[in-house]
């Protein structure tokens, strides 16, 4: 089913805002309209090698591309479903003409071929001989006056006659401009000059020189010239008659191809994409196939509505940008999960696509299934919490059974597997992924996977106390309480090992003393499973009352130096000592941000579960010490954990930024930008932190939260759609709970 955006958008306004109050002393977020941008793409039809040169919308809304074999325009177009560009036949005999450019007065289209300039509009009544042999270009104004040039030779032409002949010193006219205001102007671009030429003295004047000129626009609510170079852009003062400023070039990518000044914003196109320079100097980069059918852009112009059209090699994207507050938002987004990303109850991975066609894909299995259901089951908790919506307990419920399921489906008491999946025709385990660790199920439909981990257990733990705390029906608190004593029973009847099928302890599931010890004090695994392990036997003692859950937390603290190794300073945190053992040094070759997932879904239950108020001071310590060490990546869901400890100050604005930033469209389309000028990077370090500044999200590859965000290239190609239940809506709801966000004034 295709998705109908503003139906969405629409609907969003009617969930409800009903529900527990906010349980932290917190600033809210007034939930507002922001601008959410989104991109509609046309590709081009398949085997057509034709040049697109020019895009623009007439008064009416319609769309028409130039292209070098006549005119085009784009097809049956949605978001996520892209269109094609394709020929446009609404005038038959346009066909007959051999077009060389195209442009918009008073809003409507009008032509140049090789004759003539004329139009479709005010009956047909435009048609004025430019006289011309081989035109290359024109502009025009709503004065119905044009400036036609061949490269060399320049004509004006009003009042339906050619008014003016004049020849530009040197040659090489790149492009022709109208004033957007002022009606008695026209500019001129060669590569080393700009020229002025007046309508109302029909002269010709060169007002700058230069080099390396590309394109320029009229920005006229600052009456200035803004130019494009092969190295940046500048600003030119139509006033004084003079450059404002320096040459700006700290820029995505600064061999400029276009200019375009729409609106407020600065738009360039270049063969990396398009970018928009805001007033306050901030950049919005479009480029990758999330955004652009192919990155050379030929042509930018201002689209119907709130919306930019971005031209290139390989057609056209509608940029749009719709008023949505971020209930709009998570709406959408629990819509997405639903319709494609629920498989057996799992939160999961529409994967196997062709160049992101999301009708080609299918929900894939994952060594994960555990823990990205664990946070979508999360995040439906928070929400049912939060606005006591039916919808919402029936996704827990659903996705709460597919976890209990991860228990019953293997002969190992206590022991969650990763995933279950059907058998199909044949051995089907050597399709899905990691074929050695799936072992046949009593069921004869069935298969399971082993060998589970550490990030699966914490997960799970952290998923039901939620529930346990937060959802008042009580056969679902009660079936999380009793995974809670399930996995924690084995966990502590195997001395602090998550023992598999085999009767040996998986790689990852060790929180054993010998083990954990056995690190340097200075390898974040010491700290981490210090930290988890004391964080899963609070919860469980907090629900299940058994004292041997409380007996041996204190033990590990006590007797074996948990508390010491989670009050660590993550400052102290690094690369193992040379004379480590190779294990140690291995896991800390550089920071791991899965552990920070591991880290943060674990505080849930050292902070809220604590045994007595002087350990909850530590632990806020503990939280707000390493949420210190991850501010720079300005990560939504570690900014919104932190408000658990009732702190003011969590960076919620940045988590904001994050939710805001975070694209529509989750297809891990492959994204660029080690290539960028406006970005500083930092020489390589512990943490992996490749800028100054992270970037916003929706420039980066799609990642969940255990990926580090300071990853300036990656994505892969469209082959697969995430589901937003983890990345997003886990840290939405769970804002919504904690406070963090309100519900929009006037739904």
């Amino acid at each position: 089913m295709k998705l109908n955006l503003s139906g969405i958008l629409s609907f969003a306004l009617l969930a409800g805002t009903c529900g527990n109050p906010a349980p932290t002393a917190v600033v809210s977020y007034a939930d507002t309209a922001f601008t959410q941008d989104y991109s509609v793409k046309y590709v081009a039809d398949e085997g057509q090698q034709a040049e697109f040169r020019r895009v623009y919308v007439n008064r009416d809304g319609k769309v028409q591309v130039l292209a070098a074999d006549g005119l085009k325009h784009p097809s049956n177009g949605h978001f996520l479903y892209p269109g094609h560009v394709t020929e446009d036949r609404s005038y038959r005999f346009m066909s007959a003409k051999q077009l060389v450019d195209m442009a918009l007065c008073r809003g409507e289209l009008v032509y140049l071929d090789s004759r003539v300039i004329f139009s479709n509009a005010w009956s047909g009544r435009l048609y004025i001989e430019h006289q011309l042999a081989s035109p290359t270009a024109f502009a025009a104004n709503d004065s119905l006056e044009f400036l036609v040039t061949d490269g060399e030779q320049v004509h004006f032409l009003a009042d339906h006659a050619v008014k003016w002949k004049g020849q530009v010193p040197g040659g090489k006219v790149l492009q022709l401009i109208g004033h957007p205001t002022d009606h008695s102007q026209f500019f001129l671009v060669t590569p080393e000059s700009l020229y002025r030429f007046s309508a109302a003295t029909n002269q010709l004047e060169k007002i700058h020189d230069g080099s390396g000129f590309t394109s320029a626009d009229v920005d006229a609510r600052n009456n200035q010239l803004i130019v494009g170079t092969s190295d940046g852009y500048f600003r030119y003062s139509l006033k004084d008659g003079q450059v404002t400023g320096a040459l700006q070039n700290k820029l995505p990518w600064p061999h400029i191809g276009l200019v375009k000044v729409i609106g407020e914003k600065y738009w360039f196109g270049t063969d990396r994409g398009a970018f928009a320079v805001r007033q306050d100097g901030k950049i919005d980069y479009y480029a990758g196939k999330r955004w652009l059918p192919d990155d050379q852009v030929t042509d930018i112009a201002s689209g119907a509505g709130q919306s930019v059209l971005l031209l290139t090699k390989g057609g056209l994207a509608n940029i749009h940008f719709k008023q949505m507050t971020l209930l709009d938002k998570a709406m959408y987004y629990e819509q997405q999960v639903r319709e494609r990303h629920i498989r057996n109850g799992f939160n999961a991975t529409l994967t196997g696509m062709k160049a992101g066609d999301l009708s080609t894909g299918y929900m894939g299995d994952s060594d994960n299934d555990g823990l990205w259901t664990s946070l979508y089951l999360a995040a439906q908790a928070f929400r049912y919490a939060t606005t006591g919506e039916q919808q919402a307990l029936d996704n827990c419920m659903e996705s709460l059974d597919a976890m209990a399921r991860l228990y019953d489906i293997n002969p190992v008491p206590g022991f969650p597997a990763r995933s279950f999946e059907r058998r199909g025709k044949g051995d089907t385990r050597t399709v899905l992924s990691d074929p050695e660790r799936w072992q046949l199920a009593d069921h004869p439909d069935w298969y399971w996977k082993a060998t589970t981990s550490s990030d699966e257990v914490i997960g799970h733990v952290f998923a039901f106390g939620v529930i346990a705390e937060l959802v008042d029906h009580n056969d679902t608190r009660e079936k999380a309480i009793r995974l809670i004593d399930t996995l924690m029973g084995h966990i502590v009847k195997n001395d602090y090992y998550l023992v598999d099928y085999d009767g040996q302890p998986t790689t990852w599931g060790r929180w054993n003393p010998e083990y954990v010890n056995g690190f340097p004090t200075n390898v974040g695994d010491r700290k981490l499973n210090s930290s988890n392990i004391i964080a899963m036997l609070q919860t469980a003692y907090h629900f299940t009352g058994k004292s041997i859950y409380k007996e041996k937390a204190f033990d590990l603290m006590d007797n074996h130096g948990y508390l010491e190794n989670l009050l660590r300073p993550m400052a102290e945190i690094g690369e193992a000592p040379e004379d480590a053992d190779d294990w140690s040094r291995m896991l800390s070759g550089a920071w791991n941000h899965s552990d920070d997932e591991m880290y943060f879904a674990g505080y849930w239950g050292l902070y809220r579960y604590a045994f007595n108020d002087t350990l909850k001071a530590k632990y806020k310590e503990a939280i707000r010490d390493h949420w210190e060490a991850e501010r720079p990546e300005k990560e939504g869901a570690w900014n919104i954990f932190t408000a658990i400890t009732g702190t003011a100050d969590f960076d919620r604005d940045e988590a904001i930024w994050y939710l805001q930033e975070y694209p529509l469209d989750l297809i891990q389309w492959t994204m660029q930008n080690s290539h960028r000028r406006d970005i500083v990077l930092l020489p390589p370090n512990f943490r992996t932190q490749t800028t100054e500044e992270v970037l916003p999200p929706d420039e980066l590859k799609i990642s969940r939260h255990n990926s580090n965000r300071f990853i300036l290239d990656g994505g892969d190609d469209g082959v697969a759609e995430n589901s937003a239940g983890d990345i997003w809506l886990f840290p939405y709801w769970m804002g919504r709970y904690l406070g963090v966000i309100d519900a929009p004034a006037n739904p």
